[in-house]
């Protein structure tokens, strides 16, 4: 009974947090490969020693007031006149959601792809929302050996 219980109670916390996608005070990593070349690759441990993280709701209320804020990574391909193609990454705060994770956009002088996502820090991230399919995963995996360990017991 006690453990039926425990098991209600963890569900009921955990899978709201890991379902709820929007949030006014979202952290994100802040930074442009024009300016910093750590900017492109983010697998570094530790990395927002070196890259900044900014409170969005904070650093955009003044401008964008009222918005339910989340993370964005750009990644521009530039074609240059000659030719020459040159790789940027942005990562920042977005506003304006796309019904897409990820979407790609082409101009005459770039090739962009867009994506965005609703976790702290989650930005840094090639893949979005790997996160919390590894925790439902990990829940699962719990659950399941902790029923086989309670059936031997």
């Amino acid at each position: 009974m006690a453990v039926s219980r425990m098991c209600n109670v963890v569900l009921s916390v955990i899978l709201p947090i890991m379902f709820s996608n929007t949030c006014n005070a979202i952290k994100c990593f802040d930074c442009n490969s024009a300016n910093n070349s750590a900017c492109l690759a983010m697998h570094i441990p530790k990395m927002h020693a070196i890259i900044p993280v900014v409170d969005c709701g904070e650093r955009m209320a003044n401008t964008i007031p009222n918005q339910e804020f989340f993370c964005r990574k750009i990644t521009q391909t530039i074609l240059h006149p000659d030719q020459t193609p040159e790789v940027r990454v942005t990562r920042g705060c977005g506003w304006v959601k796309h019904k897409r994770e990820c979407y790609k956009a082409d101009n005459m002088d770039h090739l962009e792809t867009v994506c965005q996502c609703f976790g702290d820090m989650c930005n840094a991230a090639n893949t979005f929302e790997n996160v919390k399919l590894t925790v439902l995963a990990t829940v699962a995996a719990l659950f399941a050996a902790f029923k086989t360990w309670r059936g031997h017991a």
